[in-house]
C-alpha cells in the first residue's frame, strides 16, 4: 500500500476539469484508489468523477490518497505528478 499526501493550492481547489483529468490519471492504474479529504473526512475512489467532485475539495484542504495493488509504485508516481503540475 502507498499513501500520497498533498495540499491544495489551486484557487478553485479540484472542480470539474481538473476532476476529470485526475479521475482519467488513476483509471490508468489497476490499483484501487482512495482519495480522502482530512478537513472533513470524506472519501471516495479517485476512478469516479462524481465522487470526487462531491468530497468538495477546496484550495487549502490536505489530501490523503491511499493507493493498492499490483502497480501501486506506478500509480503513487504518476498521481503525486499529476497533482503538482496541476493542483499546486
Amino acid at each position: 500500500m502507498k499513501e500520497v499526501e498533498f495540499v491544495i493550492g489551486d484557487p478553485l481547489g479540484i472542480h470539474a476539469r481538473p476532476a476529470g483529468l485526475l479521475v482519467k490519471e488513476a483509471q490508468r492504474f489497476e490499483s484501487e484508489c482512495l482519495l480522502t479529504v482530512e478537513r472533513n473526512g470524506k472519501s471516495a475512489s479517485l476512478k469516479k468523477l462524481l465522487a470526487v467532485m462531491g468530497l468538495g475539495a477546496k484550495k487549502g484542504d490536505r489530501l490523503k490518497i491511499t493507493i493498492q495493488g499490483n502497480d501501486e509504485q506506478a500509480a503513487a508516481k504518476a498521481i503525486e505528478r499529476w497533482m503538482k503540475e496541476h493542483l499546486a
